[in-house]
């Protein structure tokens, strides 16, 4: 099986890749494999410019073929906050927790439905090539947080088309909608397709 480094160490994400990449010729690793591996800064502007850099760094590490991605919340009423600060809106150290407690206080004033979507963006590279892949799920945040299966926002986001937030969502049905779920199947698509063809 060819070996990709995926950059990250979150096991909620890697546990989502990894069955998404289930009866691929790819075997999935991660940075948890390399727990002394430093902080990736993330400074680009936009979600793809983040998981290029993450992608990159990992790549030029390690010289095995990475995947970076960066995902995230926007919001329409908040003109499309969080987005890439996402993970860290209610500041740098802020946990799931911290994040959706400042998320609900800053549409608190707003009228519902409170319109959004989760976005994604992951960038595969390595000696010869990049691909970029994209995904996006649109729903409504709730007042009332539901669900322990998912992280982040997850509880908080009801797809169109359910009644459940995502954090409801068993992992099979989520892997089926999620913004991450469409980014890398279609980068697993990509990526079979050009070993087909060698």
């Amino acid at each position: 099986m060819k070996k990709i480094i995926f950059a990250t160490k979150n096991k909620g994400k890697l546990r989502e890749v990894k069955k998404i990449f289930e009866g691929s010729p790819f075997q999935i690793i991660s940075l948890l494999d390399y727990i002394d591996f430093p902080e990736i800064k993330e400074d680009g502007i936009s979600f793809r410019e983040n998981a290029l850099i993450k992608a990159r760094t990992v790549f030029e590490h390690f010289n095995i073929p990475a995947i970076g991605d960066d995902s995230g919340l926007e919001v329409e009423q908040l003109k499309n906050a969080p987005g890439v600060i996402s993970a860290r809106y209610a500041g740098k150290n802020a946990g799931d927790d911290d994040n959706n407690k400042k998320l609900l206080s800053e549409l608190s004033g707003l009228p519902e439905p409170h319109n959004a979507r989760f976005v994604c963006a992951a960038v595969f590279m390595d000696e010869t090539k990049i691909i970029d892949s994209y995904g996006e799920v649109n729903g409504k945040i709730v007042k009332d947080g539901k669900g322990y299966n998912g992280f982040g926002y997850d509880p908080l986001f009801v797809p169109d088309g359910y009644n459940l937030t995502m954090g409801e969502l068993e992992l099979d049905e989520k892997n089926k909608i999620s913004h991450r779920s469409i980014a890398f199947k279609r980068l697993r698509n990509i990526l079979e397709q050009l070993m087909e063809r060698k």
